[in-house]
């Protein structure tokens, strides 16, 4: 029998980009550079996890196109089919297992991220089972969405609440509360979240590990979960 854990009792993964690979960046940058514009770190960050009228007005001047929000996102998400088409939408290596390892321990586990629920269904529907609560959280008109899953869906404490996700916007907003926080970035993300002082960056699901959220749990009881000396 496992040792409880002192104050975490929910882990919340994000779906694309932690459960799933990430097929948004890549087709994000193709969108914009293909039209002449240019793709960089502060382009990313200013389109990654933001509400998608966001995202989509971002991208449309980043691709200098004179278009709405809402069409770009149209032009986006046909491009996107294409590339799924052959780069398949799938689950990360290590995601079951992860999701099994949380529940192992005691602790519950739900699913978030921008897209409606349908996008869970489809890929991680198989699953859907092993999740707590709704099981998944559409966070698109309240991004990033740390205290409404917390508070609000799971009535926990902000510090009860472990985030994994690939979004450095996300680990910002954790930061600002004291949450808990394992990034698992892509592309740009890295360098912002060092910039960020991120204590856990991993690059495999297979190293959220049962050492690894303990140290959380334990920075968790300790209210140290961000290092002092930079807290917001």
């Amino acid at each position: 029998m496992h040792q409880h854990f002192d104050r975490l009792r929910l882990v919340a993964l994000n779906i694309d980009g932690v459960l799933l690979n990430d097929t948004f960046s890549p087709v994000i940058g193709n969108f914009i550079t293909s039209r002449g514009g240019v793709y960089d770190a502060a382009t990313e960050r200013r389109i990654l996890s933001q509400p998608r009228r966001v995202a989509g007005g971002e991208m449309a001047r980043a691709a200098g196109l004179d278009i709405t929000g809402d069409e770009a996102l149209e032009l986006y998400f046909a491009e996107r089919d294409r590339y799924v088409a052959e780069h398949p939408v799938r689950p990360n290596p290590g995601a079951a297992e992860l999701i099994g390892r949380i529940r192992g321990l005691g602790l519950q586990v739900v699913c978030y991220g921008g897209l409606s629920k349908p996008h869970f269904d489809t890929h991680l529907g198989q699953w859907a089972h092993l999740f707590d609560g709704p099981g998944y959280v559409c966070t698109d008109s309240f991004r990033p969405g740390i205290k409404e899953i917390a508070e609000d869906v799971f009535s926990l404490g902000l510090d009860e609440v472990l985030f994994v996700d690939d979004v450095a916007r996300v680990a910002e907003a954790a930061k600002g509360l004291g949450v808990p926080f394992i990034g698992h970035p892509c592309s740009f993300q890295r360098t912002f979240m060092e910039e960020l002082s991120v204590r856990h960056i991993v690059d495999s699901l297979d190293a959220v590990d049962e050492e690894l959220l303990r140290t959380l749990d334990a920075e968790a009881a300790a209210g140290t979960v961000w290092p002092a000396d930079v807290t917001l």
